[in-house]
C-alpha cells in the first residue's frame, strides 16, 4: 500500500506544482511562447480555461488558476483518504488542502532555485528552459545582489535566497501548526 501512496502523492505534488508554476509564470510575465511555457499552459488549459468564464481575475492574480490549485491540493487529500478507508470532515479538508498549497508554494521556489542553479552551471545560457527560470527567480535575486555583490566571481544571492526561504517556509508552517493546534 505504500507504493500506491507514494504514487498518489508524487502525481498530485507533480500537477500541483504545475499548476502553481502558471501562476508563477503569469505574475513574472514570463516568456509565453517559451516552449516550457507553453508545457504549462498545455497541461492546465483544459481546466483553467473554464473556469476562466466563471472566476474573473482580480489584481493581476488568476484567481481561477489559484482556485484550480486548491482543488488539486484537496483531491489529493480525498484520493488518499479513499484509499486508506479514513473518514474526514470537511473542514479538516480545506484546512489541509490550504497547508498543502503553501508548502507546495515553498518546495516550487526551492526546486526552481536548484535547477536554476544546475543550468547555469552546464546549460551556459543555451537552454530556453534557463531564460525562463531567469525570469521567474530574478525578482527574488536581484535585490539580494544589490545587498551582496558577487565574491570572487561567486554570485552567493542564491544561497541567501535559499537559505531565507528555508527559514521562512519553517515559519509559515510552525505559526499555522499553532494556529491549527
Amino acid at each position: 500500500m505504500n507504493a500506491v501512496n507514494f504514487l498518489i502523492d508524487t502525481v498530485f505534488d507533480l500537477y500541483l506544482m504545475i499548476v502553481l508554476l502558471r501562476v508563477w509564470l503569469q505574475l513574472a510575465r514570463a516568456d509565453f511562447y517559451n516552449p516550457f511555457s507553453q508545457f504549462i499552459v498545455k497541461a492546465t488549459q483544459p481546466i483553467v480555461a473554464p473556469l476562466r468564464r466563471f472566476i474573473p481575475g482580480y489584481g493581476g492574480l488568476d484567481i481561477a488558476t489559484i482556485l484550480f490549485a486548491f482543488v488539486v491540493a484537496a483531491g489529493k487529500i480525498l484520493v488518499l483518504s479513499a484509499i486508506l478507508n479514513y473518514s474526514i470532515d470537511p473542514m479538516v479538508i480545506l484546512i489541509s488542502a490550504l497547508f498543502i498549497l503553501i508548502t507546495a508554494v515553498f518546495k516550487l521556489l526551492f526546486w526552481i532555485l536548484v535547477i536554476r542553479a544546475i543550468l547555469s552551471w552546464v546549460s551556459k545560457g543555451q537552454n530556453p528552459i534557463e531564460a525562463v527560470m531567469i525570469q521567474l527567480t530574478e525578482p527574488l535575486l536581484s535585490p539580494v545582489r544589490r545587498i551582496i555583490p558577487s565574491m570572487g566571481g561567486l554570485d552567493l544571492s542564491m544561497l541567501v535566497v535559499l537559505l531565507g526561504l528555508q527559514f521562512v517556509e519553517k515559519l509559515v508552517t510552525d505559526l499555522l501548526a499553532q494556529l491549527l493546534g
